[in-house]
């Protein structure tokens, strides 16, 4: 299938961009902005909406294919590329790709995927965000071209066996942690509330509300709904402790404790100032929990962003469950490739993603998950729970009752036609 032309504009997507460098040097809050100068470059504000580029690609048959370039919400920072400031992005989309993509040929993802996303443009590749949006765009015609799903050309193309059910879903509460778990607990999320321990005084109350999540889930939902807990640290452990990981696992030992009888997952637990180091902490604290016996599941995120990254955490054993964030990655083919390469090393692979994404770049991750079976996916866009909740579990149970019914539909026909299934499914 050939393309005949490339069109973007400029959307909005499910959050915000936050200079999270000048929230920790001690940007005050002020209802839903900060107060203060940013640090990061190509912000203008500590705090602003989040933007997306719009991508289509109209097919040689009429049919149109969607992608939306996005990056996750502390964009600029932790070796990720810079702010993706989308109207300085749209001239060299137009410009660079356009003419890349009239009359090129889609025979397949996985090859297209991966020349796009390695493209040189002047001397280096495009920007993550923009190569994210374009291979989604790129799956989509691929599967619209085989009048297919997305995740059936993923496990086509991979070699991978897609999932019989819906990967589970981890809800964030951002910065409403009470309504929003409540929310979680209500449509009874297989792992929550993830958190967003941001600041000192978030970690403070951890373990409150770690104890009261453990509560309101038996009070709201009963005995029977035992989700796995999963807390978002962004780091503040170790600062909290002064990156003293003897204190560490004693706090460990303290919210295993608190969390009984569920499982607990704590991501990010530190965060470094350099790559290296930081591999080297989690490590470290990882080797320590185990020989205390603690069954606590630490997750890699930040410094963790290309998938060299992820190759190198897993290969040095630096945390038990990786964030393989989506948009950091660039092409779908490298996170594909990143949820892979966990799984064939015995690392969980967690499909992660960023409330500053878009229904569409949530809906196409749907696809991802189900072809490639991870542990869990992160609900998203926005921090409201129900709506990207919906999206996401709704797009997984919509490619799940096709691939179903197009199999059943397989078996019937093959039955047919030896002569066996005179009947089957018919009127007599």
């Amino acid at each position: 299938m050939k393309v005949e032309k490339l069109l973007v504009r400029k959307g909005f997507a499910g959050y915000f961009w936050t200079d999270r460098a000048a929230v920790k040097k001690g940007a005050q809050k002020d209802g839903l902005v900060y107060r203060g100068e940013p640090v990061t470059p190509g912000f203008k504000a500590i705090r602003v909406p989040a933007e997306a580029a719009c991508i289509l690609l109209i097919l040689e048959d009429g049919q149109i294919a969607y992608g939306d370039c996005v990056a996750v919400v502390y964009t600029g920072g932790w070796g990720r590329d810079p702010l993706f400031a989308v109207d300085s992005y749209i001239p060299i989309i137009e410009k660079e790709l356009g003419p890349l993509f009239e009359g090129y040929e889609l025979r397949d993802f996985k090859t297209s995927a991966k020349y796009f996303d390695q493209l040189d443009i002047h001397g280096g590749r495009l920007h993550t965000a923009i190569r994210y949006g374009v291979t989604q765009a790129i799956l989509d015609a691929v599967a619209k071209a085989r009048k297919i799903t997305m995740a059936e050309v993923i496990a086509d193309e991979y070699g991978t066996t897609i999932a019989r059910d819906p990967i589970p879903i981890l809800g964030q509460t951002g910065e409403e942690f009470y309504s929003n778990t409540e929310k979680m607990i209500l449509l009874r999320l297989p792992l929550l509330p993830h958190a967003s321990i941001k600041t000192s005084e978030d970690f403070e109350e951890l373990s409150d509300k770690l104890s009261w999540t453990r509560k309101r889930v038996t009070e709201l939902a009963g005995k029977d709904y035992k989700p796995i807990l999963h807390f978002d640290l962004y780091g503040t452990m170790g600062t909290f402790f002064n990156y003293s990981i003897p204190d560490m696992v004693d706090y460990f030992r303290k919210l295993e404790e608190e969390s009984t009888p569920l499982e607990l997952i704590i991501e990010a637990p530190v965060e470094m100032e350099t790559q290296s180091d930081h591999i080297r902490m989690m490590r470290n604290l990882r080797e320590v929990l185990a020989k205390e016996k603690i069954n606590i599941k630490i997750v890699a995120d930040e410094w963790c962003n290309t998938l060299d990254d992820v190759k190198r955490f897993v290969d040095e054993g630096a945390a038990d469950m990786i964030q393989t964030k989506t948009p950091d990655l660039g092409g779908l083919n490298n996170a594909i490739e990143a949820v892979l390469y966990c799984q064939e090393n015995g690392v969980l692979a967690y499909l992660g993603g960023s409330a500053a994404e878009t229904e569409r770049s949530a809906q196409i991750c749907a696809h991802l998950a189900l072809a490639t079976q991870p542990r869990q996916i992160l609900e998203r866009p926005g921090m409201g729970v129900f709506e990207g909740t919906s999206i996401v579990l709704n797009e997984m149970q919509r490619a799940l009752a096709l691939i179903d019914y197009r199999s059943r539909a397989k078996k019937v026909r093959g039955l047919e036609h030896m002569g066996e299934g005179k009947g089957v499914g018919s009127k007599r």
